[in-house]
């Protein structure tokens, strides 16, 4: 048979030859390392063969997919180890995740820390035995039985959840069977070196109406070394986790009385906030946006139109109840139909076209409790939303527009190096989740890659991944523990315009309906920060600290010259504050460096009778005295260009 290779090579191997056995006459050590095949772009078993004709890569631990193959097994062995252990354990679901695996158990007591330590031996023990994994396959009917004959209710669940003529997968090692999609490792031996991180409360199926089960994370690597690389990178991630970091600077608190997913952002964090808000929606108007202004609420009748009722509903926090009230209201996820609606209160031609609208706006997301974090993931956020409405000739300049927005502002933050793109697209086997039909969505896809591919971008197909009304660039980030979050998005909708009636009048005297790009131009503010705060630890960029400089005395002179120059660098825009306790100056530095002042002025007799100030900058300490016209044109400067240091 032949195959083809990762690199594009053409080779023949013997018929039924399996991918294990074809990685080892290509290469012994990549026979040795490899841990999952990639066969016609599915992630498969190595046991796999091939057809004649197909598509094979060789999957290791430097590979997504390969590390996801150990992870997947790794929360088998876990689960295998908690059964011997704990027998009366129910088992629930156990994934892999981007950074390792868990387990949710629904036990009679939360898991301890001791039982983390003998629940790990007993992984070790089971990976030692290095025993291989098989699968095979139920019908539905058979699949249920077997689960409540094991005394499993959680499975269960899920097999009756699925269609009647489904066949499920199940994985059996060494007498531990679960039921599982895969793919897997072909032996548990190939887990390695397992570590369990934690444990933590999550509800079945991320509803907190249901019961609280019991969850332990994990991760395994091949060596002990690259574990230990791999915990040290955590703790330093552990420093600069804006959920620590932020508190300890004061950017935000939260607190049990206002509600999960509801941040309260301080002086600090909202200055922060204000700043880049500012800078948005001034860069926004250079480049031809104006600015709405609507409402935090709608009816129930204006998501009705949009889609979002159908399509939405589960992520919105409703008020009212549509059995009871005569009218029920939302309030918004989103803001684009709201300027659809002020799009129509006013008759437009072709010569109106493009219309940028451009609202800096709070939306309101109900978010499964599990999933909110910090200020990454919140239930109400701040958005820099935009949305064009174009004529299909104006399109590409138009997507082209906003994407050089969001690429001069990453450059501004720095973090144009920190995101990859992603195209995310529709999943035609899930039609219950989009508005439109197949042809048009295939159409505005294809438009969708000619543009991409013009811009020159390195991106990602994600099907699935897609808004319910049309395709979607995403702009994704890692936080410092690995997770994915997206950052910006730009949106190309093809069928909302139809609903709200939107229309134009083009050159040859007709109606027509216009595209509309939906558009992020910075994200969600409060991720940002968040982003920012993990980017910079701490150490924001000098034009976005709330404190830019700190001027100190050591003499009490010195005070008043500090309180006469700092109104001076006040009057030239710069946010500066005295420190004029008396407590001792390297005191006085050490609190300020904590604080990631940017700059430091210290003052005494000597600098008043030069009329200088010894000038201290973050992260480089003592840089020299200036004089005040000086250290005055440098700060203005670096203030004004956004310069990162």
């Amino acid at each position: 048979m032949k195959i083809k290779l990762a690199d594009g090579s053409v080779k023949e191997f013997k018929d039924g030859m399996t991918a294990l056995e074809i990685a080892k006459e290509l290469n012994q050590k990549l026979g040795k390392n490899a841990l999952a095949a990639k066969i016609d772009g599915t992630v498969t078993e190595l046991w796999t063969t091939p057809a004649d004709g197909a598509t094979l890569e060789i999957l290791t631990f430097d590979d997504e997919d390969g590390k996801k193959a150990v992870w997947h097994t790794a929360s088998h062995v876990l689960a295998q180890a908690v059964k011997r252990l704990y027998p009366d354990a129910k088992l629930a679901i156990g994934p892999a995740t981007d950074s390792g695996f868990y387990y949710d158990f629904d036990t009679e007591k939360p898991f301890t820390n001791e039982d983390l330590a003998k629940i790990e031996k007993e992984m070790k023990k089971i990976v030692a035995e290095n025993i291989p994994l098989t699968k095979y396959t139920l019908p539905r009917a058979e699949a249920i039985e077997k689960m409540k004959e094991a005394g499993e209710p959680y499975k269960v669940e899920l097999i009756e959840d699925l269609p009647e003529d489904a066949v499920l997968s199940f994985y059996e090692q060494g007498g531990f069977t679960d039921l599982c999609a895969g793919p897997h490792v072909m032996s548990t031996g190939k887990v390695k070196v397992p570590k369990l991180m934690r444990t933590a409360g999550a509800y079945w199926r991320g509803n907190e109406n249901n019961k609280m089960l019991h969850r332990i994370y994990g991760t395994a690597f091949p060596t002990q070394q690259e574990l230990d690389a791999y915990l040290k990178q955590l703790r330093e991630a552990e420093e600069r986790d804006h959920n620590k970091l932020g508190r300890e600077l004061h950017y935000f608190t939260t607190n049990p009385a206002v509600g999960q997913g509801l941040p309260l952002l301080m002086p600090k964090g909202a200055k922060t906030i204000q700043l880049l808000q500012r800078f948005v929606e001034d860069e926004e108007e250079r480049r031809g946006y104006v600015l709405t202004k609507t409402p935090y609420m709608a009816k129930s009748d204006l998501y009705k139109i949009s889609g979002h009722w159908d399509h939405y509903k589960d992520g919105m926090f409703i008020l009212g109840d549509e059995e009871k009230d005569d009218e029920v209201l939302a309030l918004r996820p989103m803001t684009c139909p709201f300027q659809y609606m002020i799009y129509n209160a006013e008759h437009h031609s072709y010569k109106d076209l493009p219309i940028r609208y451009g609202e800096t706006s709070t939306l309101f997301r109900n978010e499964a409790s599990g999933e909110m974090h910090g200020l990454i993931r919140v239930r109400q956020f701040t958005l820099s939303e935009g949305h064009i409405i174009c004529t299909p000739e104006q399109l590409e300049d138009e997507f082209m527009g906003v994407l050089d927005l969001i690429k001069y502002n990453m450059k501004v933050l720095g973090i144009e190096n920190d995101v990859y793109y992603r195209f995310s697209k529709w999943d035609p086997n899930d039609r219950d989740k989009y508005i439109g039909d197949a042809q048009e969505w295939e159409r505005v896809q294809d438009a969708m890659r000619v543009i991409l591919d013009h811009t020159g971008l390195e991106y990602k197909e994600a099907d699935g991944e897609a808004a319910f009304y049309g395709p979607k660039l995403d702009i994704q980030f890692r936080n410092v523990f690995g997770k994915e979050d997206t950052l910006f998005t730009v949106q190309i909708d093809f069928a909302l315009a139809e609903r709200f009636g939107m229309t134009y009048i083009d050159r040859d005297g007709q109606k027509k309906m216009p595209y509309i790009i939906h558009r992020s131009s910075i994200g969600c503010y409060e991720r940002t920060l968040a982003m920012m705060i993990e980017k910079y630890a701490g150490a924001l960029p000098m034009w976005m600290m709330s404190e830019e400089v700190r001027l100190m005395n050591i003499t009490e002179d010195a005070a008043a010259y500090c309180h006469e120059y700092a109104k001076r660098l006040q009057a030239a825009g710069l946010r500066v504050t005295v420190d004029d306790r008396q407590e001792k100056i390297g005191y006085k530095i050490r609190e300020a460096r904590n604080e990631r002042i940017p700059y430091m002025l210290v003052a005494g007799e000597k600098e008043i009778a030069d009329g200088t100030f010894a000038v201290r900058r973050r992260g480089e300490g003592e840089i020299g005295n200036m004089s005040q016209d000086e250290f005055l044109e440098l700060a203005v400067s670096q203030d004004r260009d956004k310069v990162i240091f």
